[in-house]
């Protein structure tokens, strides 16, 4: 599952519309239902809090995803998500498209000279650090801090959480807390241009917000604006390295790189599952799934199905329609769509601009991980 999930998918794929999962647990594979579920609300992102102590044991990570806005349901994901949306705008995100490019050539300067770097460690991983503390108001001088706490986030977010992962995601809940509880005291006393103050002033004509809320969904925003596009980059460059036709091809026509973006995104999906829990029976295929259960969304085996893509498992910088679900859909759809486009064109056009040979120079690691599609060493050459 680590290294090629893809075969495993279509295997479930062919066994029928539904596979089970876990306890109470039902899997569903299908680019069809998987398209419809996660528009249909009749499943619920708000899960009791029994649930998140099975699954991340006890801690303050389970306060934290019973406040955010992923795991929420209408009407408290409307307000929270139209108040943290302000920060992706399409003018924000418009005026970050110079700032996000400049970043990239900065963090690759040395890499253009040397010929060769790690993809993860010197572009994935910081450049959407940067870009997310620019949004949300984190000074440049603690963003090395801060980056450390954001991937131990990152294992509560988990379907299920091994036990001996779960001490690093709590810890990392509670220093992230005290660290932006500290920065909204600051914006409280002295606003500036950036989300936190935007959040505060929003506070004053909304008294249900309460700073318990305002502090854990900033920390969200900013391990959501980091870890999905990080996969997203690392990904795409890995796919380009399988590909190198694709490479050849996208140098030659550089007008592809917005589908070829989509096609990355379809590809390898950044996120591969996404849990609902189930409100009301809901009938996949022959079968009807039992409220109180959960139903897992495999977005990354929907980006393969045969019934919506051709050659599904091939990868095609061209293609269009992309259908591709990596973003989910509904009320839930990633809040930083845009803004990951901006970072993954940008991240794919360095290339095409600076390497008319492009290669591996290593060997690439994988992170551990089921439910994103990570890496944790990517080495590559270029000339």
């Amino acid at each position: 599952m680590l290294a090629d999930p893809y075969p495993v998918y279509a295997a479930l794929r062919a066994a029928g519309p539904l596979s089970r999962g876990g306890a109470g647990q039902w899997v569903v594979s299908r680019h069809p239902d998987v398209a419809q579920l996660v528009r249909d609300r009749r499943l619920s992102h708000e899960y009791p809090p029994e649930y998140h102590e099975f699954s991340n044991g006890e801690g303050p990570a389970n306060s934290f995803l019973q406040r955010i806005m992923l795991d929420r349901d209408a009407p408290h994901h409307t307000r929270l998500r139209t108040l943290m949306g302000e920060a992706f705008s399409p003018r924000l995100v418009r005026r970050l498209d110079e700032y996000v490019r400049e970043q990239v050539e900065a963090l690759l300067a040395e890499a253009s000279e040397l010929g060769h770097f790690d993809v993860v460690a010197e572009l994935a991983f910081p450049l959407p650090v940067m870009v997310v503390c620019e949004l949300i108001g984190i000074p440049p001088a603690d963003r090395d801090l801060v980056r450390p706490y954001a991937v131990d986030l990152a294992k509560a977010f988990a379907l299920y959480v091994p036990p001996d992962e779960r001490g690093p995601a709590h810890a990392a809940v509670t220093w992230l807390r005290e660290y932006i509880s500290a920065l909204v005291d600051e914006r409280r006393r002295a606003p500036a241009r950036d989300l936190i103050s935007n959040i505060l002033a929003a506070q004053r004509s909304d008294p249900e917000l309460t700073d318990e809320e305002i502090v854990d969904n900033i920390v969200f925003l900013f391990f959501a604006g980091f870890e999905t596009t990080s996969n997203l980059i690392a990904t795409s460059y890995a796919a380009l390295l399988e590909h190198p036709d694709q490479y050849d091809r996208l140098r030659a026509d550089p007008g592809l790189l917005p589908t070829a973006v989509e096609e990355f995104l379809r590809y390898d999906a950044p996120i591969q599952a996404t849990a609902r829990l189930v409100r009301e029976p809901l009938t996949i295929g022959d079968r009807v799934i039992k409220p109180g259960r959960v139903a897992v969304l495999l977005l990354g085996s929907a980006n393969h199905d045969e019934r919506r893509f051709d050659n599904p498992d091939g990868l095609d910088i061209g293609r269009f329609p992309n259908p591709h679900l990596s973003f989910g859909g509904g009320p839930h759809h990633c809040l930083g769509a845009a803004l990951a486009r901006v970072e993954g064109r940008a991240a794919v056009g360095w290339l095409l601009d600076h390497a008319r040979e492009y290669r591996a120079a290593g060997g690439i690691v994988r992170r551990a991980s089921v439910t994103f599609r990570a890496y944790s060493e990517l080495p590559v050459s270029i000339r």
